[in-house]
């Protein structure tokens, strides 16, 4: 009797698993016959980029788009955010999928047919827009994935919702945005998340290839700003002064040690960076003031307390010993927790990843300091983030242009893979629940 019971156990499961792969096959075929859709879209939006909170012409498209496909669309969710909800015909989990909308202000200089033309005033100067960091891909990409899984609806087990996200890189100053916002909006209720898959493309892993990490992945972060109060005088005459421009450059020395001489870096990572910094009007007046901005990136709430702590200490002190003043924010105007992938969830699902890229095409990746708001969903619902290759085949990672720099390239021909990547993701998780 038991015999038998074990032999139809093993049946039901090689049953599932044989469905599986046919499942997998329908997606993948699926998506190869949507790449030059995808493709287009993504170029409309890289020619077309919006600063964060201003994605109006692209939050636009997007809601048009799954509207055609017949699903729930809700707009103008944390300002230019929209929000899909695709309920399938059978009863089952509740599965977000994330994609963020927004460029950067960065001019770009890629040689490209589609590059980016557009112009905008940011922080009083005049720069070009880009998307420098590949959201105009995730876009593309959850919106064929939405194509996909939307004609598959009567055999989802369960609900899908489709979150794209306005503000990934901030808000602009005064204003609320971002994945935080969403959340506060209500993004993950109505109907209640689960589990929530994201990806972010990488112009410095082969295209091909998807790239991982449980528990942190990416880091917490926090913006800075230190004030330094002098006095000024006339250059000629420096002894007359508190002079803010020396007093700063000995901060930013200091602020170097934190991570040097405080931070055990053998168990974490962590950066103080300071990117910004300004004072002064002409050549022979040494300034009153000196504003310095930076960031801070940390992968434990210990490390993120002590190295604020830190900051405050050597800003504050230093500008005593040379009789100024260091008025120091940190957090200054946004703070993001870190990015942590469920451990339960990425090794359930790390055969899926294998199986939609060949297990050889599926790498574990040290922690990165990049931060992430995507970590906000993860606060609430079990998440899973990965990265998904966009460098030429052959290529180098150390001379590929990073994220974030005017000649920021990505390889299309990597795309197909994360929209397969993220509906196997979906109807796997749908499965495992359905045969428990």
């Amino acid at each position: 009797m038991m015999k038998r019971v074990l032999i139809a156990a093993l049946a039901l499961v090689s049953f599932a698993a044989s469905a599986q792969t046919t499942t997998n096959a329908l997606v993948s075929k699926k998506a190869d016959a949507l790449e030059q859709k995808l493709i287009a879209w993504r170029r409309d939006f890289h020619e077309h980029p919006e600063l964060g909170n201003r994605e109006v012409r692209t939050s636009g498209i997007i809601a048009k788009h799954l509207q055609t496909l017949g699903i729930e669309v809700q707009t103008g969710v944390a300002k230019t955010g929209v929000v899909g909800i695709l309920k399938g015909g059978k009863p089952g989990p509740v599965v977000a999928l994330r994609a963020d909308m927004d460029g950067l202000p960065v001019t770009e200089r890629v040689n490209l047919p589609f590059a980016s033309k557009v112009k905008t005033t940011y922080n009083d100067q005049e720069v070009g827009v880009m998307h420098a960091c590949g959201h105009d891909s995730h876009m593309a990409i959850l919106m064929a994935v939405a194509e996909v899984l939307s004609s598959m609806k009567k055999d989802l087990h369960g609900t899908v919702k489709f979150i794209f996200q306005p503000a990934e890189e901030g808000a602009p100053a005064g204003e609320k945005g971002g994945a935080e916002e969403m959340v506060k909006q209500g993004v993950l209720d109505n109907p209640k998340v689960d589990v929530i898959f994201g990806l972010h493309i990488n112009s410095q892993t082969e295209v091909g290839k998807i790239v991982y990490r449980p528990g942190g992945t990416m880091a917490g972060v926090s913006d800075l700003q230190i004030t330094v109060k002098g006095r000024s005088a006339h250059g000629a005459y420096p002894w007359s002064s508190v002079d803010p421009v020396v007093v700063s450059a000995q901060i930013i020395t200091g602020l170097q040690t934190i991570v040097s001489r405080n931070v055990n870096v053998t168990e974490n990572p962590a950066v103080v960076t300071i990117g910004a910094i300004k004072g002064g009007t002409r050549f022979n007046i040494i300034p009153e003031n000196v504003v310095m901005q930076g960031t801070v990136r940390y992968f434990t709430e210990a490390d993120q307390k002590l190295i604020s702590e830190n900051v405050k200490r050597i800003a504050i002190k230093t500008a005593e010993a040379y009789g100024a003043i260091a008025e120091v924010q940190i957090p200054y105007s946004n703070q993001y927790p870190l990015t942590f992938n469920d451990v339960t969830l990425t090794e359930k699902m790390l055969p899926t990843l294998q199986a939609t890229a060949g297990k050889a095409n599926v790498l574990l990746r040290p922690p990165v300091t990049g931060a992430e708001d995507f970590s906000f969903f993860q606060q609430k619902v079990p998440g899973l983030f990965f990265f998904l290759g966009g460098m030429p085949k052959g290529g180098n990672a150390i001379t590929a242009p990073s994220h974030h720099t005017p000649d920021f390239y990505l390889d299309e021909s990597g795309f197909t893979l994360g929209v397969k990547a993220l509906c196997n993701l979906t109807l796997d998780y749908m499965a495992s629940g359905k045969n428990k």
